[in-house]
């Protein structure tokens, strides 16, 4: 069942006022790949704008907080804990993780992916100058707990 969607098919934000406030936690992550001499510069420090992943895990943690300002249905949350880990992988990638809790009445995977997603958007927006053929891939959830539907941990993680 579509939680947003009413009974008539039109969109709605999903009432959770009668749910039981729990521990409620979800881990996301995104992948960036670029060419070896960017991530490199990146790991090196060599960038001209700055400590590229610095920037990177304060905008993930930043979006998180604005999530319900980007996605048009979700709850508006009072984050206990947001991290944004990013790690190089190989030569030319960049691995996040990011990992929102809360104790409230609804899941923060959405928050958990935006944050995710948005550390891997600014690291495109530093590095574009020099490498325009960077993509950002495998962008998932890869484990929640907490609430009425239970834990979640993707198979592979």
């Amino acid at each position: 069942m579509l939680t947003h969607l009413d009974s008539q098919g039109r969109a709605n934000m999903v009432d959770v006022t009668d749910k039981a406030v729990t521990f409620r936690e979800a881990a996301a992550e995104a992948r960036v790949r670029m060419l070896p001499q960017t991530l490199h510069m990146i790991v090196s420090g060599g960038h001209p704008k700055g400590d590229v992943f610095a920037v990177a895990r304060i905008a993930g943690i930043q979006a998180a907080k604005k999530t319900s300002e980007l996605i048009p249905l979700c709850h508006p949350l009072m984050l206990t804990s947001v991290k944004v880990e990013l790690s190089a992988e190989g030569e030319d990638s960049v691995r996040i993780v990011a990992r929102c809790k809360l104790s409230g009445q609804t899941g923060v995977e959405m928050e958990a992916l935006t944050a995710a997603s948005v550390a891997a958007l600014t690291i495109y927006d530093m590095c574009k100058a020099v490498d325009r053929g960077m993509t950002i891939d495998g962008v998932r959830v890869l484990e929640k707990s907490g609430g009425k539907s239970g834990d979640y941990r993707v198979a592979d993680a």
